[in-house]
């Protein structure tokens, strides 16, 4: 079987790995490696400094991670993929950035865009009108099921190296919420459900962009009280040592749900989940198995309770059956030769 080189398109905002909050970087990145694992020919185009195996080419020197958001950090980045994919000559571009897929039209080979967000709204629009210029890869069939008629090649789960998630039997007495500041991620639901089950809640969650902070100051904090512990942002070590240790992880989403890597990190650590069931929730957590999935907010409190009696063991199991790297990447070389 032939080589494939590959240009990888990262983010303009992280570097790889990310140190903290980065879901997509840090897909990216153990996608990258497991790839060059694989004898794949890998060059990473992202910034800063590398932290992968791959060759690497930096569009920025430091990375853009306060300014996540902005538009210029995104435009420079895709202004310079051009001359750096014209002298790589790669079999394909596999492109994670915003607007570098709206180049994939200027150019002969072929362009791989994982939607890792939605896909419906102004990013359904999007997608449509980059037409056949790109082959889309959902990262649930979820979430490909809300806009079957995007030009799709195939359905990949996201996922972590397992092995580097510890695995914890014996839990602590605390339920976790981890993510972010946002109305679609539904902390006022953890707070009640934490509150209800009188189980004390843990708050990690990213908190420093304009509405993240407004939401926070608005809906979140007048709700905080001694039976909830908010710690915003951590690293990643802090991350999984929480993962670890809580009695089940809390996902009550107010939004159709692209993926949610964080149900897959939990599951990795022998955590179980307590999620509503919107977008790919139900396909990701296994009810009564890795966690339960709840039709409203009103059960989440009786399933808090009811995460004790499930098994840490299969939650692990789970993650390394379904949702560990090296199944994302043969799934993703599958893609890769289909187009090439």
């Amino acid at each position: 079987m032939s080589q494939l080189e590959i240009a990888m398109v990262a983010p303009p905002w992280f570097e790889l790995p990310p140190k903290a909050y980065g879901g997509i970087e840090s897909m990216c990145a153990d996608l990258v490696e497991q790839l060059t694992f694989r004898d794949l020919s890998v060059t990473l185009v992202g910034v800063g400094r590398n932290g992968t195996p791959a060759d690497f080419i930096p569009t920025c020197e430091q990375p853009n991670e306060d300014r996540l958001g902005q538009a210029m950090p995104e435009i420079i980045h895709a202004s310079l993929l051009p001359e750096i994919v014209q002298k790589l000559e790669p079999d394909l571009v596999h492109d994670h950035s915003l607007a570098g897929p709206l180049l994939a039209s200027g150019r002969s080979l072929p362009t791989v865009v994982t939607a890792h967000g939605p896909v419906t709204g102004e990013m359904g629009q999007y997608y449509r009108g980059l037409g056949d210029s790109v082959h889309l890869v959902a990262v649930s069939d979820a979430q490909r099921r809300m806009a079957p008629n995007l030009n799709w090649v195939g359905t990949v789960h996201n996922a972590v190296r397992v092995e580097r998630f510890p695995f914890q039997e014996n839990k602590s007495d605390f339920a976790l919420f981890l993510g972010r500041t946002c109305p679609e991620k539904g902390i006022p639901h953890a707070i009640a459900a934490a509150r209800e089950a009188g189980v004390k809640l843990v708050i990690a969650a990213k908190c420093r962009e304009p509405d993240e902070l407004k939401y926070f100051e608005r809906e979140v904090k007048p709700l905080l009280g001694p039976d909830v512990e908010w710690i915003g942002e951590v690293e990643r070590a802090q991350k999984v040592e929480l993962l670890s240790a809580a009695r089940c992880l809390l996902f009550p989403v107010c939004w159709e749900e692209p993926f949610g890597i964080v149900m897959v990190e939990a599951m990795a650590c022998g955590t179980p989940v307590i999620a509503l069931g919107r977008g790919a929730i139900p396909e990701v957590v296994t009810h009564g198995k890795t966690g339960f999935v709840c039709d409203e907010p009103g059960e989440l409190a009786d399933a808090i309770h009811r995460a004790s009696r499930l098994s840490a063991e299969d939650c692990r199991e789970e993650a390394e059956d379904r949702f560990d790297v090296e199944t994302m990447a043969k799934r993703y070389e599958r893609v890769y030769r289909a187009v090439a």
